[in-house]
């Protein structure tokens, strides 16, 4: 079985780094007007028996330079604003993890770090 959650991911020069299950799939990014933040949604096995990985994400906004290394995934749009964020996939080893610890495991709607947070729809 598999199912999809969804992941808050922060703007800025550093990656957020979810621990995810190996074989996971990124199937969706948008800008959510009432949280103002940008959302990945990913695919990914239910079975435990899947080995977890991290993988890391950088929200960059237009015209913002990275690294050529990095993948481009999805653009996200704030339909009110003439913001769009660029989603890109930071290579194993290339991003720097930082923070308290609990980025890795995303963030819920609210803002709060957690675990996986709400299947989308």
């Amino acid at each position: 079985m598999k199912t999809i959650h969804k992941f808050r991911l922060e703007p800025g020069k550093e990656p957020t780094t979810l621990t995810l299950r190996e074989g996971c799939k990124v199937v969706r990014c948008e800008y959510l007007v009432a949280q103002k933040a940008v959302f990945l949604w990913v695919q990914q096995p239910l079975s435990v028996t899947v080995p977890m990985v991290e993988r890391q994400f950088r929200v960059a906004m237009s015209g913002e330079p990275v690294p050529d290394a990095y993948e481009y995934l999805d653009t996200a749009l704030d339909p009110f604003g003439p913001e769009a964020y660029h989603v890109f996939e930071v290579p194993a080893g290339e991003g720097m993890a930082i923070g308290n610890g609990h980025e890795r495991f995303g963030s819920d709607e609210f803002g709060q770090p957690g675990w996986r947070t709400n299947m989308a729809s």
